[in-house]
């Protein structure tokens, strides 16, 4: 009887410390979810909705936003991470007389370099170049060839994440008018804040901002988006829903009002 209860209890005490290891492993996958540059395998499809846009305000736009991020190891103390922005399209009455398109837009490509550890400090950092292809359809492409720089610095603790990704591209070839100025010029800030409860909840706020420098135009959405870490099967992935306010957004051609989003991010932590 004395040897069943101490089977019993080591079988116990072994399922708690085994239930204790998923948790901490759920807790740093739903935080490497949250770092744009986690050595973390992740495929987010993004789904966005905005409308009241041109001249009129009869356009509407919807996109889905496919962004596989995959990480490679260079050696012992950094990795390069690869993060692809593919978005399918489709939109109507954007000007007069433009009608509906679908189809894919231009793909934006960021190779970010980025040390294995956090600075003493606890900052994560990457850095590298970004690139435009000009891979859309008529009316859904800058027609332009372009590139530059990207970083992004950020910081996690106590359930809370926070930092700043930029890039700015210029366009160098193509035939295309671009921006409606001859050319691209277009710099991209995304600050970003979020906190995620003991339930893997995420609580997220960021902007997905656009400066125009050949029209001198902003482009301001600020994100408020909700964020559940599941597991289906043996699949990990987060599932995630916003609305996003048009803070900003250049005269009688941007959206108005509200947007809203829904994503969902499959997750393949590297082993």
């Amino acid at each position: 009887m004395q040897a069943c209860r101490k089977l019993g209890l080591g079988l116990l005490a072994g399922a708690i410390s085994l239930s204790a290891l998923a948790q901490d492993g759920d807790a740093k996958l739903a935080a490497d979810a949250l770092n744009p540059i986690a050595n973390l395998t992740s495929v987010p499809f993004q789904l966005n909705r905005d409308h009241d846009i041109g001249p009129r305000e009869e356009g509407k736009k919807t996109y889905l936003n496919i962004q596989p991020v995959i990480p490679f190891s260079l050696g012992a103390d950094w990795n390069l991470i690869s993060r692809t922005i593919l978005p399918v399209i489709r939109q109507n009455d954007l000007a007069p007389g433009l009608g509906t398109q679908t189809g894919i837009g231009d793909i934006t490509q960021s190779f970010f370099f980025s040390p294995k550890k956090p600075t003493e400090s606890g900052w994560i950092w990457g850095a590298g170049p970004a690139l435009l292809l000009p891979t859309g359809g008529e009316h859904m492409t800058a027609d332009k060839w372009g590139a530059g720089p990207t970083a992004v610095v950020l910081k996690q603790e106590h359930g809370w994440t926070y930092g700043v990704l930029a890039n700015h591209i210029w366009s160098f070839a193509g035939d295309g008018t671009g921006n409606g100025n001859g050319g691209v010029s277009n710099t991209y800030v995304q600050p970003f804040l979020s906190y995620t409860n003991a339930r893997f909840t995420t609580f997220g706020v960021n902007t997905e901002s656009n400066y125009n420098w050949k029209t001198n135009d902003w482009s301001v959405p600020l994100n408020f988006t909700v964020t559940q870490l599941l597991k289906v099967g043996e699949q990990r992935l987060t599932v995630q829903g916003g609305i996003r306010y048009w803070a900003s957004t250049p005269d009688r051609i941007g959206p108005e009002k509200l947007g809203f989003r829904l994503a969902v991010t499959f997750l393949f932590p590297n082993r």
